[in-house]
């Protein structure tokens, strides 16, 4: 059988006007079908920013909102922040970047990642701050200035590795790169910083190593001439347990409501409003007798005679699949076991004991809720312990296909 040929696909070609750096839509609230959505308290934002400065003692207050503002949705979280009077914002990708000026976002922001991927120009053009930590960065940028597409010199932050051993400049290296940075007069370097690699570790010389670490390099580097205005080091955990606050700081799980745990125990904070808030609805309810199975691979068979009801978001919107017969949801205010295997886009539920149970009842993964049977909260460290992971990813994992529904409470 001979195959038809397939059609030529146009593809315009780009115009030079056009943007260099694209990023993949978000499903809107508006585009919404099926019930399953991420709701954004912006007063906790609000809230949590409050307790973060106050913490901060008079530093500045950069939040990082690198993956999509936590998966909150970088745009209204920053729109929210900037108003309420964070300082500035820290994100990883030169994308991320554009995302937050291309929502009227004014504040300075700190591109962190240090991949550019050769749009040198763009970044001095929106307005970012770069963090250099190779050669190549001085060169790239130092181009951008002889062509004449900006007048010099560019402000940059310079990175330190101090232990992460991840990206920045290593102590061994350091001499060399402050002489690149002394012989490149269309740089001006306005910010030092570092990452703390334990900062939530039980024993505080993890922070004080690489503190001590930091204030070598910082001397070194004025040897040279190079002197910063601002030094910054401390994450969320290291602000809350009041390490290394210096000229500025760097909250991001913070700032959404979670508070990091010293060596997953104790929280540092209790003052926090977990920002987002998860939920879905019953679409299908059935009985099943003892022995049924459920689910893919039969991973959960019913015990006694059983009521098991149908959400739908599975692990394509970031519930993981590590949630096969662990952890809860929520349903009229009671918890209800996630039973059988977590599937792309359905994940079932036993509501065996909560009375009343049918078809459009709220369920909720992530949050609290309160209902006829009573009240209940679901935070994102209960779901990375059933899961076998970090509140972070729980929170980044909440994918673009759910929309994020922005309310005042």
């Amino acid at each position: 059988m001979t195959l038809p040929t397939p059609l030529p696909i146009a593809v315009p070609e780009a115009q030079p006007s056009e943007p260099r750096v694209l990023r993949p839509r978000r499903a809107a609230p508006a585009d919404a079908v099926r019930p399953t959505r991420a709701e954004i308290n912006l007063e906790a934002l609000r809230h949590n920013l409050r307790v973060v400065k106050r913490a901060a003692r008079g530093a500045r207050v950069w939040g990082v909102l690198k993956a999509d503002g936590y998966g909150h949705g970088a745009p209204a979280v920053a729109q929210t922040l900037e108003r309420a009077g964070a300082d500035g914002f820290c994100v990883a990708l030169l994308e991320e970047a554009i995302e937050l000026r291309d929502a009227g976002i004014t504040a300075p922001i700190l591109a962190m990642g240090g991949y550019y991927g050769g749009a040198y120009d763009e970044v001095v053009q929106r307005g970012v701050t770069p963090v250099v930590y190779d050669p190549a960065h001085l060169e790239g940028f130092a181009r951008v200035v002889r062509s004449g597409a900006v007048p010099g010199p560019i402000d940059v932050h310079v990175k330190i590795d101090t232990g992460m051993a991840r990206l920045g400049v290593t102590l061994a290296a350091l001499p060399a790169f402050a002489q690149r940075l002394r012989d490149t007069p269309e740089l001006r370097v306005t910010g030092l910083m570092t990452h703390l690699a334990c900062a939530d570790a039980a024993s505080e010389g993890e922070i004080t190593g690489p503190m001590i670490r930091f204030d070598e390099a910082t001397a070194l580097l004025a040897r040279y001439g190079v002197r910063a205005s601002v030094r910054h080091a401390a994450n969320s955990a290291a602000l809350l347990r009041d390490q290394a606050r210096l000229d500025a700081v760097r909250p991001g799980l913070a700032l959404f409501g979670v508070a990091p745990r010293i060596d997953g125990g104790d929280a540092l904070s209790t003052e926090l409003r977990q920002a987002m808030r998860v939920r879905t609805e019953v679409v299908d309810v059935r009985d099943l007798e003892a022995g049924a199975a459920a689910g893919y691979g039969a991973l959960w068979r019913a015990s006694r005679p059983s009521r098991i009801a149908t959400i739908p978001m599975g692990y394509a919107d970031g519930l993981s699949r590590q949630l096969t017969n662990r952890g809860h949801t929520l349903v009229r205010g009671a918890r209800a076991p996630i039973v059988g295997a977590v599937s792309m886009d359905m994940t079932m539920i036993d509501v065996t004991d909560l009375p009343g149970v049918t078809l459009r009842d709220e369920v909720v993964v992530l949050g609290a809720q309160e209902g006829p049977l009573g009240s209940g909260f679901i935070g994102a460290d209960e779901v990375a312990a059933h899961a076998g992971t970090i509140a972070w990813e729980v929170l980044t994992s909440v994918s673009r296909r759910v929309p994020r529904f922005y309310r005042e409470p």
